[in-house]
């Protein structure tokens, strides 16, 4: 950590909220450093601050960037009421505190990037700059041309919502067509809402990517660190 640090990035560091959503705490009184209120985020600290937010305080964090390949079965959350099994029941104690940048439903697989930094998950999944996600999605029966331009023109899953793919067809045996697709929105269970209006119900579906992210030859359940010119090759990619 440099010696000194914008209040708003040393928020962002720690894990609590985005930059963005970390003025917003500043902003609102909900800050303190050294026992005062701090309402500018770009007041300098330094390690030796004692930084509270909503009156517990906080610490500038290593950061960890971490790809995993969700199996089917799990939730997306680090707990359920209901007592389902969650990503964070396969995954080890020193990643338990990381956030997923996406989530997955219960019954879909593949990738998901799991951070600490609140800005690389604001910068992935805020809805006016989406990164792309790649999804293999298998379904029951035969897309035709008139389906694929459905999912591309835009479909209404809810009263209001409209979501968008983009969709090629891979292959098509035994009456199950495999699909390529493409989201730049992020709505709850997208891709079976839009291939249920079409009458053709996902059987499987896998996230092969996120953003310049892929899944490559990484195991179900299986997770990996980043490299640090992954990391970099991320963030250069979001600027773009």
């Amino acid at each position: 950590m440099p010696q000194t640090i914008r209040l708003n990035k040393y928020i962002a560091d720690a894990g609590i909220a985005s930059r963005r959503a970390s003025d917003e705490l500043i902003k609102s009184g909900k800050v303190r450093v050294n026992g005062s209120m701090v309402e500018l985020p770009g007041t300098m600290v330094s390690a030796k601050d004692r930084v509270e937010v909503n009156g517990k305080i906080i610490s500038s964090q290593e950061k960890k960037y971490v790809i995993f390949n969700k199996p089917p079965g799990y939730l997306t959350t680090r707990s359920d009421p209901e007592g389902r099994k969650t990503i964070y029941d396969i995954l080890p104690e020193e990643l338990r505190k990381l956030k997923p940048a996406g989530r997955l439903d219960k019954d879909s697989s593949g990738l998901i990037i799991l951070t600490n930094d609140g800005e690389l998950i604001q910068k992935l999944t805020h809805p006016k700059h989406p990164a792309p996600k790649v999804y293999m999605v298998r379904v029951e029966g035969k897309i035709n041309s008139n389906d694929i331009a459905a999912l591309e023109k835009g479909i209404e899953i809810e009263k209001g919502k409209t979501a968008y793919a983009e969709a090629a067809v891979i292959d098509y045996k035994d009456s199950v067509t495999t699909l390529e697709v493409v989201l730049y929105q992020g709505y709850n269970r997208q891709i079976r809402k839009m291939t249920d209006k079409i009458n053709h119900p996902v059987i499987s579906l896998k996230r092969i990517s996120h953003a310049n992210i892929n899944i490559s030859a990484l195991e179900k359940g299986k997770y990996r660190y980043l490299s640090k010119k992954e990391v970099r090759d991320l963030f250069n990619y979001l600027k773009k």
